[in-house]
């Protein structure tokens, strides 16, 4: 093969394009299933579409209008019952609305729910 291409054997580097670099997204939702079930996640997904729902209502305003809110379901399932509604009070104190049905809804949704490690790797 050298002598084809000359006196000197010839080594080309190629840095790979970005595309080839990334996970397709399913792959990545594959390797989550396998740690998580689906319906573990699902049932996330649907506490997280629950509480923007109710966080409109509490706020009674537009998405862009809430104030930033983290409810973090990870650090409540970290907390006892009675420290996971002081958390939930701290964070709504800027609502004017009764927050204690929010609250308790929110409370009996996580229950049971497992808690998600903080990282996940590729």
């Amino acid at each position: 093969m050298a002598s084809e291409t000359g006196a000197h054997p010839r080594v080309v580097f190629q840095t790979p394009r970005k595309e080839e670099d990334e996970e397709p997204p399913g792959r990545r939702l594959g390797k989550l299933t396998v740690k998580y079930d689906r319906k573990d996640l699902q049932r996330r997904l649907d506490i997280e579409e629950w509480i923007e729902g109710q966080l409109h209502l509490l706020f009674d305003c537009e998405e862009d209008d809430i104030p930033e809110l983290e409810i973090d379901i990870d650090e409540l399932l970290d907390l006892s019952h009675e420290e996971q509604k002081s958390k939930l009070r701290t964070l709504l104190h800027e609502c004017d609305k009764p927050k204690e049905d929010f609250i308790n809804g929110l409370l009996y949704r996580i229950k049971g729910l497992r808690k998600m490690s903080g990282t996940m790797k590729k």
